[in-house]
């Protein structure tokens, strides 16, 4: 099989939400690339058809059981990975938005690893993913 047809032809939309709880902020551990074994937003692809709004919510139910009511877009920003040959192995464009904490216990689902909530002492001494720490240290004075 020629590879080609294996590498994405379009960009693939994502979403993450930023959801803070009694000073903590929530994050998960990828357990998949792009970022995989770093702490980052939770959040994940679109569906055809879905808001972003709709889409937040639904992901971050699947990666952390904290159900959430999304907001607003708050960021963006793209991820492209290539390989030794310069071939793009993934493209994704992705909208953080900001979300209200409705209920539930974190707890890792769908790909994540782990998810667990931060305080900004605990962010400075954990692996982020770096669009994560500036995200919370530009937008959120949040970090170390």
């Amino acid at each position: 099989m020629d590879i080609k047809h294996l590498a994405p032809t379009n960009p693939i939309l994502a979403v993450g939400a930023v959801v803070f709880h009694s000073d903590r902020v929530l994050l998960v551990r990828r357990n998949n690339p792009p970022n995989q074994g770093l702490w980052s937003i939770p959040g994940g692809k679109v569906e055809l058809g879905e808001s972003l709004q709709a889409a937040a919510e639904r992901e971050i139910w699947e990666e952390t059981r904290i159900e959430i009511r999304a907001k607003t877009p708050i960021f963006c920003f793209d991820t492209i990975d290539r390989d030794a040959e310069g071939n793009v192995r993934f493209h994704y464009v992705v909208i953080d938005l900001i979300a209200e904490y409705v209920s539930g216990e974190a707890a890792p689902g769908d790909d994540a690893n782990d998810a667990m909530w931060f305080s900004k002492t605990d962010l400075r001494h954990s692996c982020l993913s770096e669009m994560t720490r500036q995200l919370l240290s530009d937008q959120f004075n949040f970090g170390g």
